[in-house]
């Protein structure tokens, strides 16, 4: 395996290959000296954290844009690291990948991974890549080219072999984004009850957190208990969780009489499948003309709408006055109210008092009609000509989230909580950033500013806001906004981003014990997102995952063919507590005859090797299904 990154991602994804995987890795970083430090990868990590940094890196003895290879260093514990500022073909091939089964390229630019993938096509048409990119447009068509690219080369070169034909079956291209990956997490943590959500493909799973429940109560029938919550939430300095806090710690994939001491002892909560389905899902607002027209409601304030309504109450309450006082037709007595309110009727000379009064009412009221009359169409002309500009927050907003930063992983949290109809307010220090389009598009509020300089969250309403998101690039300015926002509302439910895996651990645990009754997350993109990129190397792709505390739960689509752990077993022998345990049947042989995904399968019906499955599965389980099935091993 072949690894080519510039940030935490490329050393946590290493370590994630290393760790679960055991697979022989070989890392190629950029120089020391410009170089990120590699994220600790946590505790059940620790010791690969470790041989990541007793790593004897080679130097790169060449000036920039040359072709001269460089030095590759001696392996460390299953790892080779070789340093280069990019993944040229010379580098390419001194890591190997003529030889390689897959290769990852996960650079923090588009364009860079997609130079080096066409390179590494080039030289490996067997090889399995998988790409970092943020433009999924794009992505879309690379996957096309370097399929196409490799089925061509595998037509014309026969049938030549070498050490990588365990893996030349699948010579495939899987295109990623970290920020695709995390962002319906960072979402779901923000919002009270709002599911956990796995969606692609049109293929809809979300599970929910349910709290422990009490003597005698049980779960709804028919919904799979995925994981179990930590036994010791009482205590704020643990409640989080870890891979190595033991039966107190969460427990993923449980058995079912896990799940019968749990709600017999009443102490875990649990996370439980709601559905799985097929979904188009929510569509954004799109095409021409769209976030150009307001919507009515939008056109005038809410004061003015108002003094609008008041003042038509007043005009149909003298109305009916008048039919009341004359006896005319109701019609009438409108009308001609209307014309005393803009002064185009006849004195009511010789008329009764009452109208003689009524009149002089509707008069004062065309006075006070006009300037807000007035008001209004200025209103109206200046959304119209602010349509394509930022929003201020609306007077007497509430119940939102503020969104700290529009980068990439913000405008992708953007965009999934506007799917979740959940009202935003965003915070932006850059004018130029890439979500403000988005934002602009969407007709989300926007305060442009300094989230660390006095007022700029107020202007976001912190103070009657719902919860705050803090996603920027910088670990010191989300922390300073929480902390900050803290001061302002004890209660406010806080989500960090924070690079460091260990850091969020630490800064999760001192905030609850700091504010046990406030609900506060961290949580670290390589964290949720290495994973899935590992899981996609392994030749499978990795539908989603879901954070459950500070571990992590994969859903993937197999086809049960060559899994000895699946084929010709019944659902119920196939589940192994711990590691994995079939959700759904898509497409293929199925119960009642019908098409279409079956997710409530009985645990006697037995997986033949031409279905194609959806499971739930740990990293290592996952890894010992991929792991035995690329090698050709059987299962146990």
């Amino acid at each position: 395996m072949v690894v080519c990154g510039d940030d935490g991602l490329a050393h946590r994804l290493a370590a994630e290959l290393r760790g679960v995987y055991e697979e022989q890795v070989t890392l190629v970083v950029p120089p020391a000296e410009r170089a990120v430090r590699p994220p600790v990868v946590g505790r059940a990590r620790a010791v690969s954290a470790a041989l990541l940094d007793r790593v004897v890196s080679a130097a790169v003895n060449r000036a920039a844009g040359n072709g001269t290879p460089p030095a590759p260093s001696e392996p460390v514990g299953g790892q080779r690291t070789l340093e280069a500022v990019e993944a040229t073909e010379a580098v390419l091939a001194e890591a190997g990948v003529e030889r390689a089964a897959a290769l990852a390229l996960v650079y923090d630019d588009d364009e860079t991974n997609i130079r080096a993938a066409l390179t590494a096509r080039r030289l490996n048409p067997r090889l399995r890549l998988v790409l970092r990119l943020y433009n999924r447009r794009l992505g879309q068509h690379i996957e096309e080219l370097l399929d196409q690219a490799a089925a061509l080369a595998a037509g014309s070169a026969g049938g030549t072999g070498d050490a990588s034909d365990a893996f030349s079956g699948d010579a495939s291209t899987t295109v990623l984004s970290d920020a695709d990956t995390a962002a319906p997490a960072l979402a779901a943590t923000a919002v009270v009850g709002t599911s956990k959500v796995v969606q692609t493909n049109g293929l809809l799973l979300r599970a929910v957190e349910r709290p422990p429940t009490g003597p005698g109560e049980s779960d709804p029938p028919g919904l799979p208990t995925l994981a179990l919550l930590s036994a010791n939430g009482s205590d704020p300095a643990f409640a989080d969780g870890s891979e190595t806090s033991g039966e107190q710690g969460p427990l993923l994939l449980p058995d079912a009489a896990a799940v019968r001491e749990a709600a017999a002892s009443g102490r875990r909560g649990s996370v439980v499948l709601e559905q799985v389905a097929y979904s188009a899902g929510p569509a954004l607002p799109s095409g021409r003309g769209v976030g150009v027209m307001a919507p009515f409601a939008s056109l005038f304030s809410r004061r003015l709408r108002w003094s609008l309504a008041g003042l038509v109450a007043c005009v149909f309450a003298l109305a009916v006055a008048l039919w009341l006082v004359t006896g005319i037709h109701p019609l009438g007595a409108l009308y001609l109210t209307l014309l005393d309110l803009f002064a185009i009727n006849d004195p009511a000379v010789g008329a009764t008092t009452e109208r003689q009064v009524l009149q002089l009412l509707s008069g004062l009221m065309g006075l006070l009609l006009l300037p807000v009359l007035l008001a209004a169409v200025l209103e109206a002309l200046g959304t119209f000509r602010g349509a394509g500009t930022l929003r201020r927050p609306p007077r007497g907003l509430g119940g939102h989230v503020v969104l700290l930063g529009l980068g990439k992983i913000g405008t992708r949290v953007l965009t999934r909580l506007r799917e979740l109809n959940i009202p935003v307010v965003c915070v932006e220090a850059g004018p130029e950033a890439r979500g403000l389009a988005v934002a602009r598009r969407l007709r989300v509020p926007v305060v442009l500013g300094d989230v660390t300089q006095e007022g700029v969250l107020e202007a976001a309403k912190i103070h009657r806001a719902h919860a705050l998101l803090a996603v920027t690039s910088s670990d010191t300015t989300n922390l300073e906004a929480a902390l900050y926002a803290r001061s302002l509302r004890p209660d406010l439910r806080v989500v960090l981003r924070l690079y460091d895996d260990d850091f969020a651990t630490a800064v999760y645990r001192t905030l609850r014990a700091a504010h046990p009754q406030a609900l506060t997350r961290s949580r670290s993109v390589t964290h949720l997102a290495a994973p899935s990129f590992a899981g996609a190397m392994m030749g499978r792709q990795i539908l989603g995952a879901i954070p459950v505390e500070r571990r992590v739960l994969l859903f993937a689509a197999l086809q049960v063919g060559g899994h000895a752990q699946l084929e010709g077993k019944t659902v119920g022998e196939a589940f192994r507590a711990g590691y994995w345990r079939v959700l759904a049947l898509d497409g293929g042989r199925e119960p009642q005859g019908e098409p279409g995904l079956v997710w409530d399968l009985p645990d006697t019906y037995v997986l033949r090797g031409s279905d194609r499955v959806v499971l739930a599965a740990t990293r290592r389980g996952l890894a010992q299904l991929l792991r035995r099935r690329e090698r050709g091993g059987s299962g146990g």
